[in-house]
């Protein structure tokens, strides 16, 4: 065993990993520094890596090659969050260098590993610092030089470990945010017990499964009410032909006088029109002095919404549609997938187009085949996806190379980007131009969420006691306290301080009183007479409130 891993040897040593992650993803989550209740290390790693262990514990036999390609490839479908996703391409480059090896000596395993890292590197747009990118790095150069120097894999996987755990500590000082919190990084962290782990299995060590259920959320504080506020009645969409001398920047202006949910996307020949207004015929006579109109569409959304509440539909599946589900009979030439959470979310993501709705968000990272089944369960060649949360988007990336299909991820990172993203869609124009086009809608959305705090912390030196009210504002925590009213106040006065916001839109979730939506809507009208807010049901779990302004 000193001189050589075989497939017998890797597959205890990639599930014996699995058994310590499981046993220490507790330890994991909290050192995550952002208090709010989400998807964190220790989950999305154990989830990640458990995917392999399974699958490789119903199975004897196989090469080194073999066992490697097969972890990699169920870790790569099992992958839940950035940090999973990392963990799963650490696996994947690990595995093309030992492909079609029996076995492999120290140092082919210090050199699958470092090509472990530059898989992971080259996957990362922007790699930063004091990450488990930077721990893998400095783990895999000392293994190599261990296995040059002595060609002992203990030895190796020893100075490995030894290299990881001495530049996890460093991440503290690398990372400023860490810094602040005194922490180390988690994925970081995860990697090092991964090391050890298979250390002590060349040791002779053995780790039995230990089971750990994820805690569950905290109840939300508020009642339970179930319905929603439409200010317009009708949602008005149409296309015009440029022959006019009209400016559709000065069409924009005026809708967003009449209505709210104002979509002007203008192109060279055309330019689609989406608003909510309860005088679709001003809309029309305005967009005349543009040109011709075609495709006109008008519904009545409050008609709509009492369709829907009678029709009572079932809560969204947690995954994308089964497998059983029936293709459809007629190919699509292009289709949707969305991640959000809450029955409201789910309704208002289906209205925009969306084929398959996965049912994530914060505490509930959908798995890369998660987002591939809802992609194949589509009669398309192309699938657009939203991932609307910033660590679900590599989940969704690593869709691509596993379907013939073209997969076009539009980069939200929260709902209100995601709907943005789907009322800027033009059916008219080439994907790849509504790839530009939906990424460059979202990235117009100021996103302003409430939430509570999942755990004591210390964040950008303020500190945070657990079930602290939150504002976060564009992903950056805003205030914290324990009035949730002082705290929704401060987010108000602070978007509204962005002048070039119109309208505002408060989506409620889950128990939280439509009543103390509308309190929020006069703080803004309050704040900004010039802006038009409306209040709808979102549903969402964690999330008392997700407010966008654009």
């Amino acid at each position: 065993m000193e001189n050589y891993v075989d497939g017998a040897a890797f597959r205890q040593m990639v599930i014996q990993a699995a058994y310590a992650i499981e046993a220490r993803k507790k330890e994991l989550n909290d050192l995550n520094v952002f208090p709010v209740p989400d998807g964190d290390t220790g989950i999305n790693m154990s989830a990640t890596i458990n995917a392999a262990a399974r699958e490789l514990e119903k199975s004897e036999g196989g090469t080194l090659g073999e066992v490697a390609e097969t972890a990699a490839m169920c870790m790569l479908r099992g992958a839940r969050g950035n940090s999973g996703v990392i963990t799963s391409l650490l696996f994947r480059g690990f595995s093309r260098r030992v492909k079609g090896l029996e076995s492999g000596d120290a140092l082919v395993i210090a050199e699958a590993l470092r090509e472990g890292v530059d898989a992971a590197y080259k996957a990362v747009m922007r790699p930063a610092e004091g990450t488990i990118l930077t721990v893998s790095m400095k783990a895999s150069q000392a293994a190599v030089e261990a296995a040059k120097a002595t060609g002992n894999l203990r030895v190796m996987f020893s100075s490995a470990s030894d290299a990881a755990k001495r530049a996890l500590a460093e991440t503290t000082q690398q990372n400023p945010v860490l810094k602040k919190a005194g922490v180390v990084d988690a994925g970081g962290a995860g990697y090092v017990i991964i090391l050890e782990s298979m250390l002590a299995f060349l040791r002779g060590e053995k780790l039995a499964r230990t089971v750990v259920e994820d805690a569950p959320s905290d109840t939300n504080p508020f009642d339970a009410f179930d319905t929603e506020e439409i200010n317009f009645t009708y949602c008005t969409e149409f296309i015009i032909d440029r022959s006019g001398a009209g400016n559709p920047a000065e069409l924009r202006e005026y809708l967003e006088t009449i209505g709210d949910c104002v979509v002007v996307v203008d192109d060279e020949e055309i330019v689609k029109v989406h608003v909510h207004t309860n005088n679709p015929g001003l809309a029309i006579e305005k967009a005349l002095e543009l040109g011709s109109l075609d495709r006109i569409k008008i519904e009545n959304m409050k008609i709509q919404h009492t369709q829907k509440i009678i029709a009572s539909p079932q809560p969204a599946e947690p995954a994308a549609a089964p497998a059983e589900a029936e293709a459809p009979a007629e190919e699509k030439p292009y289709g949707f997938v969305a991640v959000a959470a809450g029955d409201g979310l789910h309704n208002i993501f289906r209205d925009l187009g969306v084929d398959v709705v996965v049912d994530g968000g914060q505490t509930m990272n959908p798995s890369t085949d998660d987002l591939l089944r809802a992609v194949e369960s589509i009669n398309t060649p192309v699938a657009y996806i939203l991932p609307n949360n910033k660590n679900i988007i590599m989940a969704a990336q690593q869709v691509a190379p596993l379907t013939e299909k073209k997969i076009l991820v539009i980069q939200t990172k929260t709902v209100s980007e995601g709907i943005s993203a789907m009322l800027s869609f033009d059916p008219e124009t080439t994907p790849d131009e509504n790839l530009m086009a939906m990424e460059a809608a979202a990235s117009c959305v100021h996103t302003g969420e409430v939430t509570y705090a999942a755990r004591d912390s210390v964040y950008d030196d303020r500190k945070i006691r657990e079930g602290d009210a939150l504002a976060l504002l564009n992903g950056k925590l805003l205030d914290s306290g324990r009035r949730q009213t002082e705290v929704l106040k401060r987010l108000v006065r602070e978007m509204c301080r962005n002048r070039d916001i119109s309208y505002v839109t408060i989506l409620y979730g889950e128990g939280v009183e439509e009543s103390a939506a509308q309190e929020i809507r006069e703080m803004f009208e309050k704040e900004r007479r010039d802006v038009e807010v409306a209040v709808i049901y979102g549903g969402q779990p964690v999330y008392y409130y997700i407010i966008s302004a654009e």
